[in-house]
């Protein structure tokens, strides 16, 4: 891995345009080793992730519109302060730094201080937008060139630098930035200066976000088309024939739960893969991490288990969680895999079993049913149960259902506490806002545990308040023991899975939306 010399210096780092995932792997190093990150208001807080927890993060939010948190020439000092301070610096900015994005007139002063710089790319807002409408900015068959135009020049000038009557019918597609305020004049100044009144135009606002809203017009009615749809900044308008080809090729906002907000109450540790699916199909995903995984303080039983494994006829994994813990430990005790040689193993579902996988283990058995009662009558219609011994590492809390019925079948059963879920603090007013707001769609449980932390941290007073906050939103849950607690706490359950996996939740999500 190549190390960036620890010495004050500045980089520029254009965010893109709103999907973090957007952003070069070169800007994913700088902030992953940044001490300071300087972000706007268009840089995705999500970005935020990669960069260390004690790095200094500061504001400077630069929003069309609206009130600045800095002004520019405030933004420059910053730079320079902390550039001369020795400090390695992100600028992070929406877009690309050099285009409409002010990037040279900070370089301009960094230069002037002395103070070493880089500047990396980003996308650019302009195509971002075309693509994520589903316009192409060039098309053979349409046109072969195209501009960037600022629709909003610096304050106190005396004549624009923007030449109207040669860009009105010298550039096949214009994309036009900061337009939205002005939109009016623009279109008629382009229509006085020779480009046809029905020209497409079309308006894309929070490119690339689930936020994303597009409006087609032309020339003559965009500005209607905008003020009735009451699209606001940030926005960039596109006009030309191109616009004409988003009836066929729209595809971002035609995903099939685009538009459609949904909490995830997985472990932040554990939501990456349902965040992904559920986001590659176009939802905006909330998440509120109901449970913090953490290893249990006493392992004296697992311990004394690890001494004596030779008579252990199964070890039988429930979860990722039992799987990473138990495997931990087993480390910790100066033991591997070989160690494991004379048990067999049972898994609970396809996902543990491939978490075992990465151990090196096979798994001998996965119920068709992936709950812990269908591994436990799994393992006893294959017979000799009886006289067996069941080695269960697990969290310090769960279902009982699992060794009650081995035992009841004659195993004996030896739980080994490994984890422990511990509900998260806080975050609880943010909650209640948003179910409060009216605008989610979906949640998400994935475990019993997911749903009673939940409900705790929601901290409602009885079942009438209950469903008041939770009004329109929908619930749903990976398989019939997570439904049923649900259940049994007052919540309908609408979408659940056959397969109780991550990739099946997802499917049944879409599914479900599609129907509705």
């Amino acid at each position: 891995m190549n190390n960036i010399p620890h010495k004050g210096k500045v980089y520029l780092v254009g965010a893109g345009p709103g999907d973090p995932n957007l952003i070069t792997l070169r800007g994913k190093f700088l902030l992953e080793r940044a001490e300071v990150v300087v972000y706007d208001y268009l840089a995705n807080k999500k970005l935020l992730q990669h960069v260390p927890a004690a790095a200094e993060l500061v504001y400077v939010g630069k929003k069309g519109g609206g009130l600045h948190a800095a002004s520019q020439e405030e933004i420059n000092q910053l730079l320079v302060d902390y550039g001369l301070a020795g400090k390695r610096v992100v600028r992070l900015k929406g877009g690309d730094p050099f285009i409409f994005g002010r990037g040279g007139e900070e370089i301009e002063e960094l230069v002037k201080a002395g103070i070493d710089f880089e500047v990396v790319p980003g996308v650019t807002s302009a195509t971002a937008a075309a693509t994520y409408a589903g316009i192409p900015i060039t098309h053979r068959n349409c046109t072969a060139s195209v501009a960037f135009v600022t629709g909003h020049e610096a304050a106190g000038k005396e004549q624009s630098d923007v030449a109207w009557d040669k860009l009105a019918t010298g550039a096949g597609t214009l994309v036009i930035y900061m337009g939205i305020k002005n939109l009016p004049n623009i279109s008629k100044k382009l229509i006085d200066n020779g480009r046809s009144p029905d020209t497409p135009v079309a308006v894309v606002r929070w490119a690339s976000t689930p936020q994303q809203r597009s409006v087609v017009g032309t020339l003559a009615t965009i500005s209607e088309v905008v003020q009735a749809a009451k699209i606001a900044p940030p926005a960039l308008i596109i006009v030309g024939e191109v616009v004409k080809l988003r009836e066929s090729i729209d595809w971002f906002e035609h995903r099939p739960l685009f538009g459609r907000r949904i909490i995830v109450t997985r472990t932040r540790e554990q939501a990456s893969e349902l965040v992904s699916r559920l986001e590659e199909y176009g939802a905006e995903c909330l998440e509120y991490p109901t449970i913090h995984i953490e290893p249990v303080e006493d392992f004296s039983v697992l311990d004394q288990a690890l001494a004596e494994l030779g008579s252990y006829d199964w070890i039988l994994l429930t979860s990722l969680n039992a799987v990473s813990y138990f495997f931990k430990r087993l480390h910790e005790k100066g033991l591997d895999s070989r160690a494991l040689a004379g048990c067999k193993i049972g898994v609970v579902g396809a996902a543990t079993a491939d978490e075992l996988a990465r151990h090196g283990i096979r798994a001998d058995l996965i119920p068709a049913k992936f709950t812990g009662e269908g591994l436990a009558l799994a393992l006893i219609e294959a017979g000799g149960v009886q006289g067996k011994r069941f080695l269960l590492p697990r969290a310090l809390k769960a279902a009982e259902t699992l060794p009650e019925l081995l035992e009841q079948a004659g195993a004996g059963v030896t739980i080994a506490p490994v984890y422990q879920n511990v509900p998260p603090q806080g975050r609880k007013d943010e909650l209640r806002a948003e179910l409060g707001s009216g605008t989610v769609d979906l949640i998400t449980f994935t475990s019993s545990s997911t749903v009673t932390n939940f409900l705790a941290m929601l901290d409602v007073k009885d079942a009438d308040e209950l469903r008041a906050l939770l009004g329109r939103t929908q619930i749903a849950a990976i398989g019939p023991v997570t439904a049923e607690t649900a259940r049994e706490h007052g919540l309908t359950v609408t979408v659940q899975p056959e397969r109780h996996t991550i990739a099946a939740l997802a499917e049944a999500v879409v599914a479900h939306c599609r129907r509705s």
